[in-house]
């Protein structure tokens, strides 16, 4: 893979093939890959597309860009909602697929340390025999470096937390090329700033995380899976509230409203009733799963659920969460040729059934379709509203409801997002969210990026 003639600087081409040879592109198809993620956001190429093997290269590749001033996008898997990997200005993309080696597993103490670009997908493939697990699940099968990057989430968060949980320590590579260590492997500590959350969630604006050590946790002895319709949104939702305040440890509940579940029986070949449904997953011993099942089948016949269909063998699992993780395709399948322009937000569990009952009715008046899902277990759901890209008055619908819906959960001190990440998409909400707070973010960009190189024009502007 040779550098070609491109918008790059000549010299930092140069600069860049004596540290990675070859593995240096100005390609297109190649530069446009790297400039889109999974969002609705308009792709923007970076100048370069550099592949990097080791964080030695990585520190390299990053002095040689701070020194001809040219913008660094870290790229994983490209899944990301919020034009992440977006080349504002231009710059070169790093990409760390190639980093991809589980660097040590540490059974006794339930750690693993891998580079950036191992998949969640294949940790757990390489994790199995161990008897161990890594349970954030966002989904897409992300690169770990972009799980933290972005703060990821995912359907198991209910139980087993986000990557701000499951990550102990990462190494960094700062903006002038320095690479450092945020933390050590214990499981606590009281020395110095938490610089392993300071990056967790920075979304490459602040250093590029070139490798991960993760908290892990046993494989449970039982899982069984269920599905259950509900006469309304209000009554799934004020179900999943009672499930969680009764202390049931349940690995997974996740929400699909009645068009999402037209949408996931069409796609996947299902035929559950097309009402808003819960999928839920139970995690433990024989005997401690058999008592969740029974307290949440409780719960959820005094809610009016209909009866549970059950997923007890491995197939069946994987089968129905296969069919939940397809819920976005299935969305965009019920408009063919649209695009997803989605959305997320988490508010206190008290105030779920209220923001999501205003929500559906703001759709209803809506002339757009927007199937909805949540890991309603932590207050966390999303809208997929289906869109014309080419059409700007169903942009501008679009980009209304997203705003109310935004603006009604930071109004009940929710967040306006809970998974999905800023990059760019979310940037016009922080400062309603965060206030002062925002000038403090800004500051730690500038103290550590001085020179805005570091994926810019992401999360926060550094003046």
């Amino acid at each position: 893979m040779t550098a070609e003639a491109a918008p790059a600087d000549r010299w930092l081409v140069e600069a860049l093939r004596a540290i990675v040879g070859d593995r240096v592109t100005a390609a297109d198809a190649v530069r446009e890959q790297h400039g889109r993620d999974e969002s609705y956001h308009a792709p923007r190429a970076p100048d370069l597309v550099v592949f990097a093997t080791t964080t030695d290269e990585v520190s390299r590749v990053v002095q040689a860009c701070a020194h001809h001033g040219a913008a660094v996008i870290p790229y994983g898997a490209g899944t990301s909602l919020e034009g992440h990997v977006a080349a504002l200005q231009g710059g070169v993309s790093i990409d760390l697929t190639r980093m991809d080696r589980i660097l040590a597993v540490n059974v006794e103490d339930m750690d693993v340390t891998v580079e950036a670009g191992v998949t969640r997908k294949r940790l757990n493939e390489d994790l199995r025999d161990a008897g161990l697990f890594f349970p954030v699940d966002p989904g897409a099968d992300a690169s770990i470096g972009g799980m933290a990057a972005t703060r990821a989430s995912g359907t198991n968060a209910v139980r087993y937390g986000t990557m701000r949980d499951a990550v102990l320590a990462m190494t960094v590579v700062l903006a002038d090329g320095r690479v450092i260590r945020t933390s050590r492997r214990a499981r606590k500590s009281a020395a110095g700033y938490d610089l392993t959350r300071l990056f967790v969630g920075s979304e490459g604006t602040l250093g590029v995380i070139t490798e991960v050590t993760l908290r892990l946790h046993p494989i449970p002895e039982a899982v069984r899976a269920a599905v259950a319709s509900y006469p309304d949104i209000k009554a799934a939702v004020d179900s999943v509230i009672a499930t969680v305040q009764s202390g049931v440890p349940i690995a997974r509940i996740e929400l699909l409203d009645a068009a999402q579940m037209d949408a996931v029986n069409r796609y996947s070949g299902l035929d559950y009733p097309v009402e808003p449904t819960l999928f839920y997953e139970f995690h433990g011993s024989q005997m401690g799963v058999a008592e969740q099942v029974e307290v949440v089948e409780g719960i959820a016949r005094d809610y009016g659920a209909a009866a549970f269909h059950w997923a007890a063998r491995q197939e069946d699992r994987d089968r129905l969460w296969q069919a939940r993780h397809n819920a976005y395709y299935a969305a965009l399948a019920l408009r063919p040729g649209s695009r997803g322009f989605t959305t997320d937000v988490c508010v206190p569990l008290s105030r779920l059934a209220e923001c999501i009952t205003e929500t559906a009715a703001d759709l209803e008046q809506s002339f757009l379709m927007a199937p909805m899902v949540g890991h309603v277990g932590d207050g966390n759901f999303h809208l997929v509203i289906l869109v014309d890209p080419d059409n700007p008055g169903e942009l501008a619908e679009a980009e209304r409801l997203n705003e109310r819906l935004v603006m009604r959960a930071l109004a009940m001190d929710g967040t306006c997002t809970g998974e999905h990440g800023v990059g760019f998409g979310k940037m016009p909400f922080l400062a309603t969210e965060h206030g002062e707070a925002l000038s403090v973010m800004a500051a730690l960009k500038r103290a550590l990026d001085p020179d805005n190189i570091m994926n810019p024009g992401k999360i926060v502007l550094p003046s």
